[in-house]
């Protein structure tokens, strides 16, 4: 079975632990099996992820690499990888290619904090945008798992989970499981 991972380049201690942090929200809500941080080392963003899943159940991993170049070649060599930025080909029109050139491919898809050496652009396989405007990367990291599942994502069921969510029309209820 083929994992699907997203590559937070850049990573700013003190300045980047929340939206950090809802990269790897977003990115296991949506389907993929988890996050390599690239940057400074932020051992809290490690344990916010733990205690999610120790809550709300999955398997997604978060792991930090100082070396996002590494992270890429040894990817490379099993799989596919997507470079989100707003300079790429915009989803709609990447979306066939994605899912030819990379069926039955682990996928790493990528994502900066500060601005993106430009070596990147040239070593992804692909360099998609969700518009091709100024966005979140937390915005693409869910357009681009949405495709890539084909909405199936957001009828998973994740296992191990001490707490799941009542969907109601009104109000919140949270039950233990």
């Amino acid at each position: 079975m083929r994992k699907i991972f997203v590559l937070r380049m850049g990573h700013r201690l003190h300045r980047d632990f929340r939206i950090t942090t809802h990269c790897a929200l977003v990115a296991r809500a949506f389907g993929a099996d988890g996050i390599i941080i690239s940057g400074d080392k932020d051992d809290d963003i490690i344990k916010s992820v733990e205690k999610i899943k120790a809550s709300w159940g999955g398997k997604f991993e978060a792991r930090y690499d100082k070396n996002w170049k590494s992270s890429i070649k040894d990817w490379k060599k099993r799989g596919y990888v997507i470079l989100t930025t707003m300079y790429g080909i915009n989803l709609p029109d990447a979306e066939k290619i994605i899912k030819k050139d990379s069926a039955g491919k682990d996928i790493l898809i990528v994502v900066g904090s500060e601005k993106m050496p430009s070596e990147i652009f040239h070593i992804a396989d692909l360099n998609i945008a969700v518009t091709n405007q100024p966005h979140s990367e937390v915005a693409a990291i869910a357009m681009i798992l949405d495709r890539i599942f084909a909405g199936m994502e957001l009828k998973r069921n994740f296992r191990n989970a001490k707490m799941k969510i009542r969907p109601q029309e009104k109000g919140k209820r949270v039950v233990s499981v």
